[in-house]
Parts: structure tokens; C-alpha cells; sequence
């Protein structure tokens, strides 16, 4: 099934972000973590793809494994920074016979040392087309509320973001944020620059202190003063602060649902527990 159709049922969705273990020992135990997720019956789940293929060689099957087994609609990941066109085509072709037929579009984090004058791609918009030409797969691009760190100006991100859009993309998923108003402003942004495709929130559950210096070094996502506050109170009760962000993202994910968001991702980090967590605080919401 196509995630579009999906996005645009009417009805409020929420999605879950797996990814493949870094190695092979580590594959049982990820694969059951994201049997788990799928067994709740989100709306579709995605399957991270390591840039530079560092995570990528279980994708495509976990991916078939969650739609094959629970009937759960895949998106999978695909990032190109570090893979040249032969790659990108065997992927492909391995996505298609698996009955994959949804493909998140990404550029990938640079490899550290990593000479990029000798890529063959330099944007996710490069992709786009190489995706587009092997079959009616449904594409779906990154965003950026806050603007995408190498971005000289918000604007300059907008008018590259358009650029995906034009060349195929279907909906657009968000980098976490923990202020909403944000995202609220940032659609706003993005709607009088013409592009209207719909936008997925992306939302990560905090449930440990070491996780927010992680999130300001890879996102530099603006932290509000009331999350500071739960991190300060609970940042050293392993348990409350798990119960304290799980409640924190619920909140989020409810305002968004009542502000007209209908489509909401969620950062699962593989957790299970902290997936049903929160299907289990929206349950009548999204039904």
C-alpha cells in the first residue's frame, strides 16, 4: 500500500521508525524489537538505511519481514551520499522484487573523511530520479523545521525542499522537534512558498538524560523551557524520566492531532515498550 494513501485517509496516523542492527550478532534481537512494534499495528513503519550502507544490509528484509508478517505498509530508507548509481540500482531492484513500493529519499550523513567531490550524488533531489525510474514507487522527502544545518538561510532550505517536491516527492517527513510552534510556523512557511504536499511530524520520545546531549550534536533542535525543566527534575531517576518523556511526547503528539497535524512519525529508537506506551495514551484519538 502506498503511504500517500495512507497520509491522506482523513484520519489521524501514527507511524514508528525502526532501524537494522549495526551488526550481524545484534540482527535476532532487532528483528524481534521491531516484531514488537509492528504487532501494534501502526499505520506503516519505517527502516533506517545507514549512510555509507554502514546498517543498510538488513533494510530491505526487515522491511519485507513487518509488511509480509503483520501487514504493516514499509517505508524504507535509502540514502545515496556515499553509493553510486550501480548501488542505488541493485537496492532498487532489491526493494521491488521484495513488494516494497515505498522509498524514503535521503542524502545521508557525510562519512567522516569522506571526499565528496567523488560522489555521484550530492542531493536526495539527485535520487529522486533514479528512484522514479524504477517503477511507481511512493517517494517521500526529509525536512527540516529549524532549517537543515549545512542551510545558509531558512529560505535557501524552503527553495531546496521545493526542489525535491518538484522532482517526485509525495509527503515530507520532519527532523524531531520539541517545540511545536515551530513546526506551526515552519508549515505555515513552507505552504506560501508553494509547496503542498503533506508533512509528517517527526517526534522523539526522551527517555533518558545522555539522549538530549545526543540530540543537540546530531539535530540542534531547540529545547523548550518546560522539557529542560523534566530533564533537570528526572534526569537522574532512570524510571521517572522514561515515564516523564513518554508523557512528554504524548503531549506533543495530541496538541499536533488537535492543531489539524494528522500524520505523525514516531522515533522508536527500537523500543517496544516506549511504542506501546504511546499507542496505548492515543488510542481513542486515532480511531
Amino acid at each position: 500500500m502506498k503511504i500517500i494513501d495512507i497520509i491522506n485517509s482523513g484520519k489521524p496516523t501514527i507511524s514508528m521508525e525502526v532501524f537494522p542492527p549495526k551488526t550481524d550478532d545484534k540482527f535476532n534481537s532487532i528483528m524481534q524489537a521491531t516484531e514488537e512494534i509492528a504487532a501494534l499495528r501502526p499505520d506503516f513503519m519505517s527502516v533506517t538505511y545507514g549512510a555509507g550502507g554502514g546498517t543498510s544490509k538488513f533494510t530491505a528484509e526487515i522491511a519485507e519481514n513487518i509488511q509480509n508478517k503483520y501487514g504493516v505498509p514499509t517505508l524504507a530508507h535509502l540514502t545515496c551520499v556515499s553509493s553510486d548509481k550501480d548501488k542505488i540500482d541493485s537496492v532498487m531492484n532489491d526493494l521491488q522484487s521484495r513488494g516494497i513500493e515505498n522509498v524514503l529519499a535521503l542524502r545521508g550523513d557525510i562519512p567522516q573523511g569522506f571526499d565528496r567531490t567523488k560522489c555521484e550524488y550530492h542531493y536526495a533531489s539527485e535520487l529522486i530520479d533514479d528512484i522514479r525510474s524504477h517503477g511507481d514507487f511512493c517517494i517521500g522527502g526529509a525536512c527540516y523545521p529549524e532549517t537543515h544545518p549545512e542551510s545558509p538561510t531558512s529560505m535557501k532550505d524552503i527553495e531546496n525542499l521545493k526542489i525535491k517536491v518538484d522532482k517526485g516527492c509525495c509527503f515530507l517527513t520532519t527532523q524531531m522537534f520539541f517545540d511545536n510552534n515551530i513546526l506551526y510556523n515552519f508549515i505555515y512557511r513552507v505552504r506560501e512558498a508553494g509547496i503542498n504536499v503533506p508533512i509528517v511530524a517527526g517526534i522523539m520520545p526522551v527517555t533518558n538524560a545522555a539522549q538530549v546531549k545526543r540530540i543537540r550534536e546530531i539535530s540542534g533542535s531547540q529545547l523548550p523551557s518546560r522539557f529542560i525543566r523534566i530533564v533537570d527534575r528526572y534526569g537522574d531517576n532512570p524510571l521517572a524520566m522514561k515515564q516523564a518523556g513518554i508523557a512528554f511526547a504524548v503531549s506533543q503528539i495530541i496538541d499536533l492531532y488537535a492543531n489539524g497535524v494528522n500524520s505523525v512519525h514516531v522515533y522508536t529508537m527500537n523500543k517496544p515498550e516506549v511504542a506501546k506506551a504511546i499507542m496505548d495514551n492515543i488510542s481513542y484519538i486515532i480511531k
